[in-house]
């Protein structure tokens, strides 16, 4: 007889409990109830699973064996047909946007520096996650990237749209190399033809002529000593903001008067070695007295495990007075202009500022052979701001390196 609800209530005799048409309840000796179905398919007699009693009702039941009878009936089979979309949901699973965007990251980990991986991954959790990394990577259209990308202009980052879309697109060459994708939709994303032109911004820089009034009105500064010796550092070395603000005792060898960055806080990657004038040494040695026995050279002031924030020294500019019109990383424009003004070779003043050298052959006869250069070059620039700071000097007599 067919089951009824009624019975299925009061079912308590383990077994195959069957209502017609190969569909029937299966009791276990532990109390499970589960529907199957029983069919013939290719001359094998093979079982469909239905779901679990009470959850699936008798009448959901028989719905879903009428479904499975009627594919049996076009030469389908049920059990097969179901497998291949778990398989096809599970291969979907895996290679949404996100799940092979952060296999990729876990790829390029070996590369960057952390302080770059979590920049990146920031910028895809930010701006591409939200809207299509639940998405396939095949499902998705050009057109929904590009609309991506072109909302994150809107916010006023041009910058970091054009950013976003390069690590976008090298997701999806990644994806297709390592074949979770078959193809690559995103190949003729060029940013130029999806961003608006924009025209660059260099950050605001002192002028030579200004010098004179920053250096007397930094002497002067009230405010944390950290924030000035680092300031100090900043100048004297032609450094980035960021390689100052995370400098570590341990990168200090101050016998031998060398300051080694490690690859991992710098810009690209690569191992900078900076001289130390007589006036750097100096900061130090009094920073020694001040953060001697800590890890960071300039910890904060408010969390001494920490170092100074991002923002520490364009707000101490900005309370000197030079808000919108200086900013940190602007001494190393001007210890550029000034230098190259004054004669000095260009290749010493960029190789001081660490900027890359992509001929292999020439950036380790740089790295060989410019070092008593630098030497020379910062201590003459350290001495032009001791004397710009007391009004003195106009313009240093050109010397050629």
């Amino acid at each position: 007889m067919p089951l009824t609800d009624a019975k299925l209530r009061t079912l308590n005799q383990p077994g195959k409990h069957f209502d017609g048409a190969g569909l029937y309840l299966e009791l276990t000796a532990a109390g499970g109830r589960y529907w199957r179905m029983k069919y013939r398919h290719g001359g094998k007699e093979k079982r469909l699973a239905l779901g679990v009693y009470p959850a699936v009702s008798l009448k959901a039941a028989r719905d879903a064996a009428t479904e499975a009878r009627k594919l049996l009936t076009a030469g389908d089979d049920p059990g097969a047909l179901r497998k291949a979309a778990k398989a096809q949901t599970a291969h979907e699973n895996a290679t949404t946007l996100e799940a092979v965007a952060r296999d990729w990251l876990a790829h390029q980990s070996g590369r960057w520096a952390s302080i770059t991986a979590d920049r990146v991954r920031a910028s895809l959790e930010g701006h591409i996650f939200p809207a299509l990394g639940a998405r396939p990577l095949a499902s998705i259209r050009p057109g929904e990237v590009m609309a991506a990308i072109k909302t994150v202009e809107a916010s006023g980052a041009a910058d970091q749209a054009s950013r976003v879309l390069q690590r976008v697109k090298a997701i999806y060459r990644w994806a297709v190399t390592h074949e979770r994708i078959e193809s690559n939709p995103m190949l003729d994303l060029v940013p130029s033809e999806i961003l608006k032109p924009r025209q660059v911004v260099h950050r605001a820089a002192l002028s030579d002529r200004e010098l004179p009034e920053f250096l007397r009105k930094l002497e002067a500064y009230e405010g944390d000593p950290n924030t000035v010796h680092a300031l100090r550092l900043l100048m004297l070395t032609a450094t980035r903001p960021g390689e100052v603000r995370g400098a570590r005792w341990a990168e200090f060898d101050l016998e031998a008067a060398l300051w080694i960055i490690p690859p991992e806080r710098m810009k690209m990657g690569t191992e900078h070695r900076v001289p130390l004038s007589r006036q750097a040494l100096e900061v130090l040695r009094t920073m020694e007295t001040l953060s001697g026995g800590r890890d960071l050279v300039f910890p904060s002031p408010f969390y001494p495990g920490k170092s100074l924030s991002e923002n520490t020294f364009n707000s101490a500019m900005a309370r000197m007075g030079y808000k919108g019109s200086a900013t940190a990383h602007g001494f190393r424009a001007l210890f550029s202009t000034v230098a190259n003004e004054c004669g000095w070779n260009p290749d010493v003043i960029e190789r001081q500022l660490a900027h890359a050298e992509r001929n292999g052959v020439r950036a380790a006869y740089h790295r060989s052979t410019y070092m008593q250069d630098r030497q020379k070059l910062l201590q003459w620039w350290a001495d032009y701001l001791n004397g710009r700071k007391a009004g003195k000097v106009v313009k240093m007599p050109k010397r050629a390196v």
